[in-house]
């Protein structure tokens, strides 16, 4: 391939991903996550800082600083719309394809950079957090460009890409603290390729990468302690790893439905890909050392976070989109430097390519859990609701995109069960977002006369599922006032009470 011919098909590939992560990026509206990271990122860096540390020994928001300082500033240009805010994602993740393209370069060739970056770029996986106005593009970004830097400096490019290595190394700790399960793995290649010299330089840049880092390292037991009195993330199954392939190949969730296709391309994809790596090593195929590297570190991180959250459950899937990287490269070269037959070959990548088509759909028509008409919702309210009407949510989930699509309108929420698995939104963060929660439902309808009560439908059938025969709030308002109406908004409920 001549270099003309390369740089245009590398330009494709880069507006090829351009196009599929701002497809439908205004499809969804922003949900609780979203919604969360403008209303903190828009307070500016001192009050980020404040939201995040706290004013006590506790940490409040559990996630660093980098990413909602660089929103902040991303939001003073281009402004707070779904796009905008979504767009600073959408940037990082066209990055990472060019960055998977740069490392399948330095690894192989052109072409198998190519090859790499193309499947990258139609990964529903990448595609997914890279349309989220979210921290997990950028840490993904950063990751990678860490990858690039260690592969260039143990192949002797100088003491330049140690430090490369070194600074991304601690911006991808700054924008998610679970970057660590990626780069532990990562920093301890050159010990397994027995590279002693490589070896050196990882412990330098490391201790670089520790010296910047110093500053927020000496909050993460804070933080930790945070996470250890409260968070949702339950202890992980065997089944979670399953979940991750599938999220790799076609994303997570996919309809009940296709679920049987989804495992089946999955599985058939995975098990090719791990014969064509066995037979490379009994035979001693040309690149199998980097084939191997690739395979760790698609496998490493998420098996090093699977027995890591048996201590401290902290297993999430999108911290793994790193991996989900690595992971779109060993199959390009088990599929393609391993000899495998051609006509294997060209199946297996007809059925990567039908899974992430898959994945992808599914990702641009899902409009169900978080999601919600917010937007529409806000409207209704302020066209209908009075100024002594109480509007009332049953917790944050649904308030934070309802107070960013409405901001002049009055909504009140109640507090997530004190030590909860849900009890997230710490008072330090309360106070900087200036919604601070009821801690029950008197103390938030007071005198008023009539509550329009938000819950999402799923919230209703978990408490029935737990045995109840009704959601405790709503089992307090319907003892206290009447029942007027309950219309549907999507799988968002809004009930109207009248005062007895």
């Amino acid at each position: 391939m001549n270099t003309l011919n390369n740089r245009f098909a590398v330009y494709f590939v880069l507006a090829l991903a351009l196009l599929l992560r701002l497809l439908a990026i205004s499809a969804r509206p922003l949900w609780y996550d979203e919604a969360f990271s403008v209303l903190f990122a828009e307070k500016g860096p001192q009050a980020i800082l404040a939201g995040t540390l706290g004013s006590d020994e506790a940490a409040s928001e559990e996630h660093p600083l980098l990413y909602y300082t660089l929103l902040w500033g991303w939001m003073k240009v281009l402004g707070e719309t779904p796009p905008a805010v979504r767009s600073f994602s959408v940037l990082c993740g066209v990055g990472i394809v060019y960055l998977a393209y740069l490392l399948g370069r330095q690894l192989f060739d052109k072409r198998f950079g190519l090859t790499v970056a193309g499947i990258t770029a139609i990964s529903p996986f990448q595609i997914h957090y890279a349309q989220e106005a979210r921290m997990y593009a950028l840490m993904t970004f950063l990751l990678l460009g860490a990858t690039c830097a260690l592969w260039m400096g143990m192949r002797g490019g100088g003491w330049g890409w140690w430090l490369l290595f070194g600074v991304s190394a601690a911006l991808g700790q700054y924008t998610h603290n679970l970057a660590a399960f990626y780069l532990l793995p990562l920093a301890l290649t050159p010990l397994w390729m027995k590279d002693w010299r490589s070896s050196k330089a990882v412990v330098l840049s490391g201790l670089g990468a520790l010296l910047l880092y110093a500053p927020w390292l000496m909050r993460l037991p804070a933080q930790f302690a945070k996470i250890q009195g409260n968070f949702w993330i339950e202890r992980p199954s065997p089944s979670r790893l399953i979940a991750t392939l599938l999220s790799f190949v076609v994303d997570l969730p996919v309809p009940e439905g296709w679920l049987p296709l989804a495992l089946f391309v999955t599985f058939s994809i995975v098990a090719l890909a791990l014969w064509q790596t066995w037979l490379a090593w009994r035979r001693r195929r040309e690149g199998l050392r980097w084939g191997l590297w690739l395979f760790y570190l698609a496998f490493a991180p998420p098996v090093f976070l699977f027995l890591f959250s048996q201590w401290q459950p902290i297993f999430i899937e999108r911290a793994l989109l790193p991996s989900g990287v690595i992971f779109v490269a060993w199959l390009g070269w088990a599929f393609s430097w391993t000899k495998m037959p051609e006509a294997i070959r060209t199946l297996a990548f007809l059925l990567l390519v039908v899974g992430m088509l898959l994945g992808n759909y599914h990702h641009v028509s899902y409009t169900g859990f978080p999601y919600g008409p917010y937007a529409a919702l806000d409207a209704y309210l302020a066209r209908y609701a009075s100024g002594e009407d109480v509007i009332l949510h049953s917790n944050k989930l649904t308030l934070l995109p309802m107070v960013y699509y409405g901001r002049d309108l009055p909504q009140r929420y109640l507090a997530d069960p004190p030590g909860s698995g849900a009890d997230t939104l710490a008072p330090a963060t309360q106070e900087v977002l200036g919604l601070i929660a009821d801690p029950n439902p008197e103390a938030a309808v007071g005198e008023s006369r009539r509550v329009w009560f938000v819950i999402f439908e799923r919230a209703i059938e978990e408490y029935r599922d737990l045995g109840y025969s009704a959601h405790p709030h709503l089992e307090w308002l319907n003892s206290r006032f009447i029942l007027e109406k309950i219309s549907n908004w999507g799988d968002l409920l809004l009930y109207v009470y009248v005062k007895k």
